[in-house]
């Protein structure tokens, strides 16, 4: 990927995107996104994984339902899978990941809180089809406690020559961590986290092996509490990241939007130290879980925005259209 694409993205998100989901709702709270992108070259189409929020209190509150759709344009989506947080008992769920394994099947990534220990978690299923999945064959993958951490969510996974790539944002410990800020089922949210991002890596999309933490923040500037790689591209010799930044747990929720670069996914710099490069004209000013995607042809953006009345909708854009 080309810079000309950031610069292409930015004017093109007031002037080409499209909402493509709107939220259950009006007002603060109310958010559908959290995209993830893949395309299939077996099929020639696009899959486009997001979920559903409504507000604390509001049934079913917090995130209650993902879901998958599929376009054969990469413009129009329709849903093809959900599923709702009941199905795995947990209190919320997250950004999910979906591609095509080595072995033909479909690989669905989940984000969610595990009931068993109120930390956020990935869990994984896998079928012939995108249809075919099934709760009752979803099994963690990665627990924040066994990796000494405590939280892990938001998969974005892709290929990357003979190997898979897994980028998830990772709550780290911090002096003021306590057990009872999981009495919450959401240790992002408290403060007594910090947000980055750790990588793990696979040869066969099943079998995964954890590389440890990646991006972290390092200031107290607009991105001093969290640093959530959300999509990776190739960048000339290395990777250009997009990633979510807020300077305190009180933004929560309200991200927006810079970018980094690195050499070998293990060491990343900011390229926007100073501020967002991305952000919505609207409320909170959110702009959040960008996720870039290509079919050789052209590449697709998608991404979770504020709009005026504080609502979050699901805005998609094909940077390539002239």
């Amino acid at each position: 990927m080309k810079t000309y694409y950031v610069e292409q993205f930015i004017q093109r998100l007031g002037e080409k995107s499209e909402v493509i989901r709107e939220p259950a709702g009006e007002g603060p709270g109310y958010w559908v996104g959290a995209p993830g992108l893949y395309f299939d070259d077996m099929e020639r189409a696009w899959y486009l994984t997001y979920r559903i929020r409504r507000p604390r209190g509001v049934d079913p509150d917090r995130g209650g339902e993902t879901r998958i759709a599929r376009s054969g344009d990469g413009r129009t989506f329709e849903d093809v899978f959900s599923l709702r947080k009941e199905a795995l008992a947990t209190p919320s769920i997250e950004r999910a990941a979906l591609f095509r394994g080595n072995d033909g099947r479909w690989h669905w990534m989940v984000s969610y809180v595990d009931p068993s220990d109120n930390r956020w978690c990935i869990a994984r299923a896998a079928a012939g089809t995108v249809n075919g999945l099934r709760a009752d064959r979803v099994e963690v993958l990665f627990r924040a406690r066994s990796l000494g951490l405590e939280g892990i969510k938001d998969p974005f996974v892709w290929r990357e020559r003979d190997r898979y790539c897994l980028l998830a944002s990772v709550a780290l410990s911090t002096e003021s961590t306590s057990e009872a800020a999981h009495a919450t089922a959401d240790i992002y949210n408290t403060g007594e986290c910090a947000s980055a991002t750790g990588l793990a890596v696979s040869d066969d999309g099943e079998n995964w092996t954890w590389k440890g933490v990646v991006f972290r923040p390092e200031s107290a500037g607009w991105d001093g509490y969290c640093r959530r790689i959300n999509t990776v591209v190739r960048d000339g010799d290395g990777y250009l990241g997009f990633y979510d930044g807020i300077p305190d747990h009180t933004a929560n929720y309200e991200e927006k939007t810079g970018w980094a670069r690195s050499a070998d996914l293990r060491t990343w710099k900011s390229l926007t130290p100073q501020g967002p490069g991305l952000a919505s004209p609207h409320a909170s000013g959110s702009l959040r879980y960008l996720t870039l995607c290509a079919d050789g042809d052209r590449t697709v953006a998608c991404f979770e925005v504020a709009r005026p009345d504080g609502a979050h909708e699901l805005r998609l854009a094909n940077l390539d259209d002239r």
